[in-house]
């Protein structure tokens, strides 16, 4: 699962959270290296004929492309949740792509954690309610995943209490 309960410090207990990657950086290098051979092996007939200079910038451009829409969608994902519960607050930080970031906080007296089975803008929309405002907890996450979060960040706030 992406989401890991980090032990307790003294704190309080943390929960960290990152979207799923099917694509590492390494695994990115190998797609693009494989998609240059398979765009080179049609280009090998045109050898030592001009028209491979014809060829040769529209197939570059295709790599490029799609090196830098890769690379976006890398940057894009570089999302992390971290929910802190310690005794007098509970506070959830959101460092988004490009630097972004959120943060929330509440008295863990007045939190409430609110599953959402349909209705909201996900399947099994996960929220956090306390405070001045209602906070959304792993957007990125698999409907299953925050039904598994759901009972976990309950149990630790009861433990809280």
């Amino acid at each position: 699962m992406p989401y890991q309960w980090l032990p307790p410090t003294p704190d309080g207990q943390h929960l960290h959270l990152w979207p799923y990657r099917s694509l590492p950086r390494r695994g990115q290098a190998a797609f693009l290296g494989a998609t240059a051979a398979l765009i080179a092996v049609p280009m090998l007939s045109t050898l030592g004929s001009p028209v491979v200079w014809f060829l040769l910038p529209f197939a570059s451009i295709a790599l490029a492309a799609l090196w830098l829409a890769l690379d976006r969608s890398f940057r894009d994902g570089e999302i992390v949740e971290d929910l802190t519960l310690a005794p007098g607050r509970v506070t959830l930080v959101r460092h988004g792509p490009r630097g972004r970031r959120q943060a929330w906080e509440a008295n863990p007296h007045w939190v409430r954690v609110a599953l959402h089975p349909a209705g909201g803008p996900v399947p099994n929309y996960l929220t956090l309610q306390g405070g001045p405002r209602e906070v959304e907890l792993g957007a990125f996450l698999s409907a299953e995943e925050r039904i598994a979060l759901t009972d976990e960040v309950r149990a630790a706030l009861s433990r809280l209490r």
